[in-house]
């Protein structure tokens, strides 16, 4: 099996103008080609390669393309060219566009999932975001984009310190109360391969902040779940519209009640925690193959 690894230009090794969290990049290289079986292959590449570099692979990965919602279209037509050649792509791409577009998250509302309250905005300006207030009787909001990655483009306002009069997004927007579990608690993030559980950690922010992200000084650690927990991320992948993608990293926040609410469901390209999952490498390739053999004619 000859495995292509997705990346882009600044989290592919070498590059000089690379991203200061690219060693997330290396460090789940490293987990593939530990587990790798004689005979096997990974590569990783640029997604915005010519499509004749990815002759001669089996199957992609999705691994670090994390300019794709820069480039939007081009992304998504990428992996239909890829998938055209005749190479299974991982997590698929009809799976990516639903995930794209953070909206998701009302339709996995709609289907019983116990999201964070979220009001979807075309582009929001002062107006929408001091109506967000009243609108989830809190004073303080965060604003996302849409179709967006690792907090990049991301805003928190407060009724004390509310966004200029001139200011614009600039992006379809998603606006939700801030949650203090995420600063006095963390995020956790629980990891299935296949549909199965993997590992967990909760990620927590740098003094501060709010962003547990490396990019901001976030910070993470280990954990085993809570039965209650672990049941909490199991609903949202049978809930999901499709069957379980070969990986999904549900992150997740305590709500005010002290359930664990949906922050995101990351099924394109989401960075899967190797040092705190030592069985991923095995886990994701075994994974992998039992995909391509169900698929096979």
């Amino acid at each position: 099996m000859n495995i292509a690894f997705l990346a882009c230009s600044t989290t592919l090794p070498g590059a000089t103008d690379r991203r200061a969290d690219a060693f997330e990049h290396d460090l789940q290289m490293e987990a593939l080609v530990a587990a790798l079986a004689p005979g096997e292959k990974v590569t990783d590449i640029d997604w915005q390669a010519p499509l004749e570099a990815f002759a001669g692979f089996d199957a992609v990965i999705i691994g670090t393309p994390w300019d794709y919602f820069d480039n939007r279209e081009a992304f998504l037509a990428k992996l239909d060219a890829i998938e055209a050649l005749g190479m299974p792509v991982h997590n698929a791409p009809e799976v990516v566009r639903w995930n794209i577009d953070k909206g998701y998250l009302a339709e996995l509302g709609e289907r019983g999932v116990a999201t964070i309250p979220t009001l979807l905005l075309d582009n929001p300006g002062p107006t929408e975001i001091l109506a967000a207030f009243d609108h989830f009787g809190c004073d303080r909001v965060v604003v996302k984009r849409r179709v967006g990655a690792g907090a990049e483009g991301q805003f928190d306002f407060t009724r004390e310190t509310p966004p200029e009069a001139d200011w614009r997004m600039g992006h379809a927007a998603l606006v939700q109360p801030f949650l203090s579990g995420i600063v006095e608690e963390g995020e956790y993030s629980l990891i299935f391969i296949d549909g199965q559980f993997s590992h967990g950690l909760i990620k927590r922010p740098a003094p501060g902040d709010y962003r547990v992200q490396s990019l901001y000084g976030g910070w993470d650690t280990a954990i085993t779940p809570a039965a209650a927990d672990l049941a909490a991320a199991q609903a949202i992948i049978v809930g999901l519209p499709f069957p379980a993608p070969l990986y999904a990293r549900i992150d997740l926040v305590r709500g005010p009640e002290g359930d664990l609410l949906l922050m995101e469901a990351e099924l394109i390209e989401p960075f899967l925690y190797p040092l705190q999952g030592p069985e991923l490498g095995p886990r994701l390739l075994a994974g992998l193959r039992a995909k391509l053999t169900a698929s096979a004619p």
